[in-house]
């Protein structure tokens, strides 16, 4: 099945285009987690229509039973990638979605990392695209750091480049329900801690906090989830520190995709990313209406 809109990000600017987009006869596919920061949130007493306070985690349920009330089909998985050729191609832990239209809702990256040397080290040993730069590391030693599915993804997305990858999971559990046996017989993985990066014109050695180290030659950066941000850069979609750029219709530079809510960066409120994911909506449903206009016309033509 292809979708007319796949939305990623199941917060307010997701779920809000959501309810627009199936109302405009749109088939629309929602697929996110439920780990946005309003989850945290006990009380919310700036956004309109409540006369209590409102818990994020509430907010967020209701919004959620709307739009699946209104004929959303809404999924809870995590996406690791984001393809463009005809249709869009949305990747997940469990399979692989098509869409004419993507919309990217689904916040910026939370976790950051400290690590001495991290920021040095960019763009001269240190990325966060595979995609992007693998191909400059070919037959060489590289490395991923990340403890979660999208870690295991990215090092597969590097075996095409070359055969000496390492995992690095910072001193945590790596989180992985498959075969961990297999897991080792393509990727080598360790645990420990690291202390810093070091290189002096490009990235040459980690070290670790049991004062151990390796020479390494790049460092791919995977931590926690996938964000639009990492969507972003794989698509070649123009960004501007953390923030994906959109123009005043929360279109990208590239044609049929969206984005809306924190991950444009902007005014970070719930209101802000209720009425982007809106205005995308609609936008997105100009878009199909246009599409689907032009091949009605080239089949009678």
């Amino acid at each position: 099945m292809i979708y007319d809109v796949i939305i990623v990000g199941k917060g307010p600017a997701g779920l809000s285009a959501a309810i627009y987009t199936v109302r405009a006869n749109l088939n629309t596919l929602v697929i996110g987690q439920s780990n946005s920061g309003l989850y945290k949130a006990a009380k919310i007493e700036n956004y309109f229509g409540f006369s209590e306070a409102v818990s994020g985690s509430d907010l967020l349920k209701a919004g959620e039973l709307q739009a699946r009330r209104l004929g959303a089909d809404i999924t809870d998985e995590e996406v690791l990638e984001i393809n463009k050729t005809d249709n869009f191609e949305v990747i997940t832990r469990e399979k692989s979605y098509y869409a004419k239209t993507v919309l990217m809702a689904s916040g910026q990256p939370q976790k950051k990392l400290e690590i001495d040397g991290l920021k040095e080290m960019e763009g001269i040993g240190v990325s966060y695209c595979t995609t992007c730069d693998g191909f400059f590391y070919r037959g060489l030693k590289v490395g991923v750091l990340g403890n979660k599915y999208f870690a295991i993804h990215e090092a597969e997305e590097l075996k095409a480049f070359t055969n000496d990858i390492t995992i690095y999971t910072n001193g945590m559990e790596l989180e992985y329900k498959g075969d961990y046996n297999k897991l080792h017989d393509n990727f080598r993985i360790v645990n420990k801690s690291i202390q810093k990066l070091y290189g002096k014109d490009c990235l040459e050695a980690i070290y670790f906090t049991d004062g151990t180290f390796e020479k390494l030659d790049g460092l791919f950066i995977a931590n926690d989830i996938a964000s639009g941000i990492d969507f972003a850069k794989k698509l070649g979609v123009l960004t501007k520190g953390a923030s994906i750029v959109v123009d005043e219709n929360q279109k990208t530079n590239i044609e049929g995709l969206y984005a809306a809510g924190d991950c444009t960066g902007g005014f970070k409120q719930i209101a802000t990313a209720v009425g982007q994911g809106a205005l995308a909506a609609g936008r997105i449903s100009e878009f199909i209406r246009k599409e689907k206009l032009i091949n009605i016309q080239l089949t009678f033509s």
